[in-house]
């Protein structure tokens, strides 16, 4: 079984590897949407895999790392491409979310994203 929370957030990045002149070469935004899944069997007692308000208090911590940044400056994510920011959000919440099973991060507007389902070590 599996849950799932989402959150948004605003940032502006810029790609290093794109070509000179390109459009994701210069400094512009996006509005993110990330989805977080959690898997497994509910707890006997209270029925739930994880309660979503706890859940949610861990989203906001990693939520105030990327909203209304520039993702290049953010520790970890000089160069911010979906693949690179799922990579960085899963490293943040998985010391603190045990049956963290996917990470997903969308720009609706772009009709694009990229889905994580964590390290195949």
């Amino acid at each position: 079984m599996r849950i799932y929370k989402e959150f948004g957030f605003e940032a502006a990045h810029f790609l290093p590897s794109a070509p000179e002149g390109h459009a994701n070469s210069r400094m512009h935004g996006h509005s993110f949407r990330a989805v977080v899944w959690m898997e497994g069997e509910p707890d006997p007692d209270t029925g739930l895999i994880r309660e979503f308000g706890s859940l949610l208090d861990v989203l906001n911590d990693v939520k105030a790392e990327l909203d209304h940044r520039c993702l290049n400056e953010v520790e970890g994510l000089s160069v911010p491409t979906l693949e690179n920011i799922c990579v960085w959000i899963w490293g943040r919440l998985a010391p603190r979310l045990k049956r963290l099973s996917r990470v997903e991060v969308h720009r609706d507007s772009c009709h694009e994203g990229c889905v994580y389902d964590g390290p195949t070590d």
